[in-house]
């Protein structure tokens, strides 16, 4: 079959570069692919995109097609003789050997194949595909670049080092490029050589019955077609090319953190093992470190995103008639006021004070507090207590409540008024006694009277604790003390005479 005109196939002009002709190869190969496409040309038209690009991307012969065109290739023709004993594919060798294992490295005719630099992990990649670990972004038309591998840690900070952020110093061995052969894991002065076991051609085929063959990856050097020949590797890293080395990373762990994340610490991972590549020389970068972080949990705050919750204990005094207490915040101690009858379970919320949110942009945010309140109730009471409780309870018409004090008893009717015919006895009484004794005993009643009358107008709850705590006995007795003071024997036989005989 004549070989057709590569340019038309791809459907790029002679000046066309080659990022262009990938381009137009990929958009071919993932159109006319068997695996995708089940016309019945797909499979010619995708060997032909294949021969077309295998022509174009090899200086060689795309030099050989501009000179000589298709007939540099067709076998029989007057042209000079291809690379490769006249076939477009390589001649003479596997139809696997260009795969290279689809790492992205193929041999142009060395041992068949298709010998153009085809990276095949980006062709599956754009069927749907996965491919081998070899790039970090860039689009399907990067170059080879060989990734090490990631680590994995775990740190464990507290939950203020998650509410303000903190810098922790990790401690990991990563692998590290190789000091002594510079990470081609060769002796100085060796060099690799060819694979006797593949050819070079990273592949091994399998004849099976009825003329078919099958090809698998070369297992004496891992599909890459060269090995390290034995006594050439590094005495240091034993022909990977890296070796381990204990390092400190600084990691800056950002406030609002929750337990369970974790962080990505670009280029902090292992160095690929360079040593174990056909091309050493290939651009190599280091894997990730992901730290996983662990918040330990606080006695006094949890939270909920970005909120924290937060239980204040207020006592039943400061429930009942409200007040004012103190409430620990992320940023120290903040004076709240209480309502008066505030309940258990009641709510409270402070804007801002909670953690910073993740992913809030250039303008920091944070979440809120939020206060619940709880009631402490006392278990035991003492006399005083008790009985001031079972007062409220009958001031606020309680019925339900359990009494202990018995505090009924004290509770007397109302002393009615004094008439005027008392008032006339006690004034006829008072004129039979002399003018001494009256006048001595007015300035001793007067502090009695005034305790009195102090008393006189008082609440029925003051008037029974008073009762209850004796102060009106000490009033009392104080008074009648100064009252009845013990007088002379002279002093007090007259006034005995003088109520023995009447108004004589």
């Amino acid at each position: 079959q004549a070989t057709k005109n590569p340019y038309d196939v791809l459907g790029v002009p002679k000046s066309a570069s080659a990022g262009e002709i990938k381009k137009a190869y990929y958009g071919l190969a993932k159109k006319w692919h068997p695996d995708t496409n089940k016309e019945a040309q797909a499979k010619a038209k995708f060997g032909d995109a294949q021969a077309a690009y295998e022509i174009l991307t090899d200086p060689k012969k795309k030099e050989m097609y501009d000179q000589y065109g298709a007939a540099a290739f067709d076998q029989g023709a007057g042209g000079p003789d291809p690379p490769g004993g006249g076939s477009p594919f390589g001649g003479g060798g596997s139809p696997f050997g260009g795969f290279g294992g689809f790492g992205g490295q193929t041999r142009a005719g060395t041992g068949g194949g298709f010998g153009a630099d085809i990276n095949f992990e980006d062709l599956f990649n754009a069927f749907g595909g996965t491919g081998a670990r070899r790039g970090r972004g860039g689009g399907p038309f990067q170059e080879e670049t060989l990734v090490g591998e990631n680590i994995e840690v775990q740190t464990n900070i507290s939950f203020m080092d998650a509410a303000k952020g903190v810098e922790k110093e990790i401690v990991i061995t990563p692998l590290v490029k190789c000091g002594t052969c510079k990470g081609d894991g060769l002796k100085k002065g060796t060099s690799r050589s060819k694979c006797k076991s593949c050819d070079g051609t990273g592949t091994r085929v399998h004849f099976m019955q009825g003329g078919f063959q099958m090809g698998s990856t070369c297992s004496t050097c891992g599909g890459q077609g060269v090995t390290i020949p034995r006594g050439s590797e590094c005495g240091t890293c034993k022909g990977n090319g890296a070796v381990r080395e204990r390092q400190t990373v600084n990691v800056q762990i950002p406030g609002g953190v929750e337990d369970g994340m974790r962080l990505r610490v670009m280029g902090e991972g292992d160095y690929p093992p360079t040593g174990q590549a056909a091309n050493p020389n290939a651009r190599a970068n280091k894997g990730d470190l992901y730290v996983f972080i662990r918040v330990a949990p606080d006695s006094k705050f949890s939270r909920n995103g970005s909120d924290v919750l937060y239980t204040a204990s207020i006592p039943l005094t400061t429930a009942v008639l409200g007040g004012e207490i103190t409430i620990p915040t992320l940023d120290g101690d903040v004076k709240v006021k209480v309502s008066t009858g505030t309940g258990t379970g009641d709510k409270i919320t402070m804007a801002g004070k909670g953690m910073k949110k993740l992913n809030a942009g250039r303008k920091a945010q944070n979440g809120d507090l939020r206060v619940e309140f709880k009631v402490q109730m006392p278990k035991y009471l003492s006399v005083n207590q008790r009985t001031i409780i079972e007062m409220l309870a009958d001031e606020m018409g309680d019925k339900s409540a359990k009494r202990v004090m018995n505090l009924g008893q004290f509770k007397e009717p109302p002393t009615p008024p004094s008439s005027s015919g008392g008032g006339a006895a006690a004034a006829s009484g008072g004129a039979a006694t002399s003018s001494s004794t009256t006048a001595s005993a007015s300035p001793s009643a007067s502090p009695g009277s005034a305790e009195e009358e102090r008393h006189k107008n008082e609440g029925f709850l003051k008037n029974l604790w008073h009762n209850i705590s004796g102060q009106h006995e000490q009033h009392g007795s104080g008074s009648s003390g100064s009252a009845s003071a013990p007088p002379s024997q002279e002093s007090e036989e007259p006034p005995k005479k003088a109520s023995g005989s009447g108004s004589g």
